[in-house]
C-alpha cells in the first residue's frame, strides 16, 4: 500500500471511519499474525493477540500522532501484548527439549492437557506470499520449528528484541522506545540472543538444501513408504541421528533403531493402513496424516506430519495429534 493513500486510510479511521480501519487491519493482519506466532509459539493464542491488538488500535486511534507511523504503532502494541501474555503463560517447547529420550519398548504416557507444546504453522498465512524467492526462502527459516524452538531459550524480551530488530529490521532507537528501554539495553540483549541461537546452531549458514526435483523424490518416496507401512524403507530414509516426536505425548525416540521399534509397536501395528495429504507447515514439508477407520468406513484426521530435510535426508518427524488445532491448514477431517 502507498503511503498517501494510507496516510487517508489512518487519517479517516481516526475519525471513526470503520470501513476504512478494516481496510487498514487486512493490510495488516497476517504480517502482525506471522509476529504473534514467532513470539509465541503458538497459532491459537497468536490469532487471538492479533485480535486483541486490532480492537486496542481501534480504540486507541485518537492516540497516535504520525499517521505514517501506523505499522510501527500496530507492531509496538501487538509487542507488548504478547509481552503481556508471556508473562503469565508458559513457554512452549517440543518433547524433545523437555524431556529425556523415550524408550520405544515402553507404553506411551497419557497425553499431557495443558498448552505448553509449540504448535504448527501453515506456509499459506505467511506474510508477503509474493515476495521474491530469497525473501520467501529467509522467512521460511524465520518460522522453521527449529527457529522457533531456539526462540523459546531467550527470555521473552530478548526475543521481541532480536525478532524487531532481526527479522523486521527495525532501528534499535525504535525498539528501545517500545519497549521502554535504553538503546544499550537493547543492543546488549539483542548481543545475548544471537550468541544463544548461535550456541543451538541457528542462524548460521545454512543447510544445504535439495533442488525441487530431488526433494519431491525425496517426499514422494516416503509417502509411498509410509502407506506401505515399508519401516526399512522409512528408516533407511532418516539420518542416523534423526529424531521423533509426537506432542501431545511427552515422548520423543532418537536414532534409526529406537524409531523403527517405535513404528513397529505404535504407529504400524498388523492391519494399521494410514494415508498421507501433502501440505506444507513452518516452511517444511508436511502431511496431514489419516487413519482407516473400519467402523466410519474411511480415513480420518489424526495428525500434522512436520518433516525437517537435511541434506539429503531426514533429519526429525514432529508429529503433532491435537487435531483441534488444525483448521487452518485446510485439511479434510475425513476421506475415503
Amino acid at each position: 500500500m502507498k503511503t498517501p493513500t494510507q496516510t487517508a486510510l489512518v487519517l479517516a479511521a481516526q475519525a471513526g471511519d470503520q470501513k476504512a480501519f478494516e481496510t487498514l487491519a487486512g493490510t495488516y493482519r497476517r504480517e502482525l499474525l506471522v509476529h504473534c506466532y514467532r513470539m509465541l509459539g503458538s497459532l491459537s493464542d497468536a490469532e487471538d493477540l492479533v485480535q486483541e491488538t486490532l480492537l486496542r488500535a481501534w480504540e486507541k486511534r485518537a492516540t497516535l500522532t504520525s499517521p505514517e507511523s501506523y505499522r510501527a504503532w500496530l507492531y509496538r502494541i501487538a509487542t507488548n501484548l504478547c509481552l503481556n501474555r508471556l508473562t503469565r503463560a508458559p513457554r512452549r517447547f517440543l518433547p524433545s527439549e523437555t524431556h529425556p529420550p523415550s524408550d520405544p519398548r515402553s507404553p506411551a504416557p497419557p497425553r499431557l492437557r495443558e498448552p505448553i507444546w509449540l504448535e504448527p504453522f501453515p506456509d499459506d498465512l505467511l506474510a508477503d506470499p509474493e515476495a521474491d524467492p530469497e525473501d520467501r526462502l529467509e522467512r521460511r527459516e524465520r518460522i522453521s520449528l527449529a527457529f522457533l524452538m531456539a526462540l523459546q531459550h531467550l527470555t521473552p524480551v530478548q526475543r521481541a528484541i532480536l525478532l524487531l530488530r532481526e527479522v523486521l529490521e527495525w532501528e534499535a532507537s525504535e525498539v528501545a522506545e517500545w519497549l521502554h528501554l535504553s538503546v544499550p539495553a537493547v543492543n546488549s540483549a539483542l548481543q545475548r540472543a544471537r550468541r544463544a541461537l548461535r550456541q543451538r546452531n541457528v542462524g548460521g549458514e545454512a543447510e544445504m538444501v535439495l533442488p525441487r526435483p530431488q526433494l519431491q523424490e525425496l517426499l514422494d518416496r516416503y509417502v509411498t513408504l509410509w502407506e506401505q507401512a515399508d519401516i526399512p524403507g522409512l528408516v533407511a530414509l532418516l539420518r542416523e541421528d534423526a529424531w521423533f516426536t509426537m506432542p501431545p505425548f511427552p515422548v520423543w525416540y532418537q536414532g534409526r533403531a529406537a524409531i523403527a521399534t517405535m513404528f513397529q509397536t505404535s504407529l504400524f501395528p498388523p492391519g494399521q493402513q494410514w494415508r498421507l495429504l501433502p501440505t506444507r507447515a513452518n516452511g517444511s514439508p508436511a502431511f496431514g496424516l489419516y487413519r482407516w477407520e473400519a467402523l466410519a468406513d474411511n480415513y480420518q484426521l489424526v495428525g500434522l506430519l512436520v518433516l525437517c530435510v537435511e541434506g539429503e535426508q531426514i533429519g526429525s518427524l514432529v508429529a503433532f495429534l491435537d487435531v483441534a488445532s488444525f483448521r487452518s491448514f485446510g485439511l479434510p477431517p475425513t476421506f475415503v
